[in-house]
């Protein structure tokens, strides 16, 4: 494949390496000339070893506009919308949007869809945990029904924000990035929603469908400069009336990654760094007895089988819809929801049948801590 990355941060030399590794040609895109820079003396070597000269950096304004199989957007997510919407333009068979697909506001999202659908081009939302080893593993699991019937899971991704900041260290702290504003999709609930997708993953999976409710509590942090959810804490319920959790946070250390899916016969944990370079399934019966499934995985390794899927998606050698721009855009849906409720203090109930937009919610008539 052609691949064009537009953002020359952490996610896009990620992505950049992961398609070079499977032989694809790159263009690494900036506004930045200084991300350019940095982006093949500081990061890409300092984590792949060498610089790797196949790969063409340039300049947004310079750089080549059409003939790419793939365009990856790798930058912050208050910018998604408007440069995926530009992107089509190139026409490529292929769009990648690094997750979330936006900012909380998702007023724009319809509008994109349909210019997706009017241009052809299959589109992507970056949450690569749900294409893991580990994930399909348990996916197989529950297949075979190992714990019985699941009537029951939740799912928590808790990290520290000194992880990111550690692999962007020409940033000074949040403020000098999205990451300190919730408006911009910054905070736990958008950055963090791997937790969030991967939930709604295993509801589709188990045949649950979609969230249909959500009942959120934020902790806030507003101190005149920064402006962001530390700790996002929601309350689900599938379509099909199974009730889970979400927990998301950028406090938490040391890094704490697990599903617990909880079954009539026993337990399945889905762990993402159960030790390091190593993820896990542990499957536990009532009884207490457990049997553990480890999967030795590297961070790059993530990037590498998204790639491979959307190259697999393009050649038609799958057509599963696990990162397909819906199961993003549904995420997204949840998100929004989800600040609505805090705002509201209710349950914000989700009407999926008129579409993905603000439209779609509608609160209870009482709070939810009244109902329950």
């Amino acid at each position: 494949m052609k691949v064009k990355i537009l953002g020359a941060g952490s996610i896009g030399n990620h992505l950049a390496h992961a398609s070079r590794r499977l032989g694809h040609d790159v263009c690494l895109c900036d506004v930045d000339k200084d991300a350019l820079v940095r982006a093949q003396t500081e990061i890409y070597p300092g984590r792949y070893g060498n610089w790797d000269h196949a790969i063409n950096l340039s300049h947004v304004d310079a750089a080549p506009r059409g003939g790419f199989d793939l365009i990856i957007i790798g930058t912050p997510p208050d910018t998604h919308i408007s440069l995926a919407r530009a992107a089509l333009n190139e026409a490529p068979k292929a769009l990648l949007i690094e997750k979330p697909v936006s900012a909380p506001d998702i007023s724009d999202i319809p509008q994109l869809l349909s210019d997706a659908k009017a241009a052809g081009v299959k589109m992507f939302v970056g949450y690569d945990h749900v294409l893991g080893e580990a994930t399909e593993h348990v996916r197989k699991l529950l297949a075979q029904e190992v714990v019985g019937k699941i009537v029951t899971f939740d799912v928590e991704f808790r990290e520290h924000w000194g992880g990111i900041f550690a692999a962007h260290p020409w940033l000074s702290g949040p403020q000098d990035t999205y990451l300190g504003y919730s408006e911009k999709g910054g905070g736990a609930l958008c950055e963090h929603s791997h937790a969030l997708n991967l939930w709604q993953h295993f509801s589709h999976v188990l045949g649950y469908g979609n969230v249909a409710s959500v009942q959120a509590d934020f902790v806030f942090v507003d101190d005149g400069l920064l402006s962001y959810d530390a700790i996002a804490a929601l309350n689900i319920r599938s379509e099909g009336g199974v009730f889970g959790r979400v927990i998301q946070d950028i406090v938490t250390q040391p890094v704490r990654k697990v599903a617990v899916l909880q079954g009539k016969a026993g337990t399945i944990e889905w762990i993402c760094g159960w030790k390091p370079g190593v993820d896990a399934v542990i499957v536990s019966d009532v009884k207490g007895n457990k049997s553990t499934t480890t999967f030795s995985k590297t961070r790059p390794d993530d990037f590498i089988r998204e790639i491979q899927h959307i190259d697999d998606h393009l050649n038609g050698r799958s057509k599963d819809h696990h990162i397909l721009i819906e199961r993003g855009v549904e995420t997204m849906m949840v998100i929004s929801a989800a600040f609505q409720s805090s705002h509201s203090k209710c349950t914000v109930n989700i009407d999926w049948e008129k579409g993905y937009c603000s439209k779609a919610f509608f609160t209870e008539l009482k709070p939810e801590s009244a109902a329950l």
